[in-house]
């Protein structure tokens, strides 16, 4: 029994002896008519109660900020009769809508893959698909082209060893948002590891609105459609009728 509290004790310590003290360059994100991007900085320190410990390895730090999950359907095409047409689709259950993760040295270095699994750190890990029916072939092909897709839009990134560690206690990267987020709560996780396993998790919210116009029309467009749709098309009949008038006008 004196073993057994003994070994708890001992494997439990890092955790407590090492805890992520993080902050982040902002919290809240705009999206306005000319967002064109924005960029995060995540910056921290490690609080210590006893001296920096040797093993079982150097600390390491990973760093994922993801955007709020929602289903996704991934459809398959093929050509038929000469045309490409959807054939099959699967409906993923939750993806983030946005996803990062930036480590202090290769990914499979600084994290174990059964650590993975418990956290769900990796972009794959992180998209909860549960099954596809059963005349689907190749299921697993359809997760892996929405990841191919979002990675080509900069929506999911992977940027290994971009985290810069200094002295086993401060840390730093930086996150890039693309013009296309979605709005609502993102969570930055903060890990802390040694030898691929997690001592320690933080957490911070990052709130991504719209303002000013964009929040306007967002809103008038979920809320009140059809006045939505009566203005739309206002605007694109006065559109049309003053480029029609201009060049009545200069043709004389």
């Amino acid at each position: 029994m004196i073993r057994l509290i003994a070994l708890t004790i001992l494997f439990a310590w890092p955790a407590l002896g090492e805890e992520v003290v993080a902050g982040l360059s902002q919290n809240r994100v705009s999206i306005t008519a000319n967002f064109d991007g924005s960029e995060i900085l995540i910056f921290g320190a490690v609080k210590r109660e006893a001296p920096i410990p040797s093993e079982p390895g150097p600390l390491q730090v990973v760093v994922a900020v993801a955007g709020p999950s929602e289903p996704v359907t991934v459809r398959r095409k093929a050509r038929r009769y000469g045309i490409w047409v959807n054939t099959d689709a699967v409906e993923i259950d939750l993806a983030p809508s946005f996803y990062a993760v930036a480590t202090s040295g290769p990914f499979g270095d600084v994290l174990k893959d059964i650590e993975d699994l418990r956290y769900k750190v990796s972009i794959p890990r992180a998209i909860r698909s549960v099954g596809a029916p059963m005349n689907i072939e190749h299921a697993e092909t359809f997760t892996e082209a929405l990841i191919r897709i979002r990675t080509r839009d900069d929506l999911y990134q992977v940027r290994e060893s971009t985290v810069s560690v200094t002295e086993e206690t401060l840390f730093g990267t930086s996150v890039a948002l693309p013009a296309n987020l979605t709005e609502g709560d993102y969570t930055a996780r903060i890990f802390l590891t040694r030898g691929g396993n997690v001592i320690d998790v933080h957490e911070k919210v990052i709130n991504v609105q719209k303002v000013g116009l964009e929040r306007f029309l967002f809103n008038l467009a979920h809320e009140r459609p059809l006045i939505y749709g009566i203005m739309s098309l206002t605007i694109a009949i006065m559109a049309g009728w003053s480029a029609s008038a201009l060049f009545r006008y200069i043709r004389s």
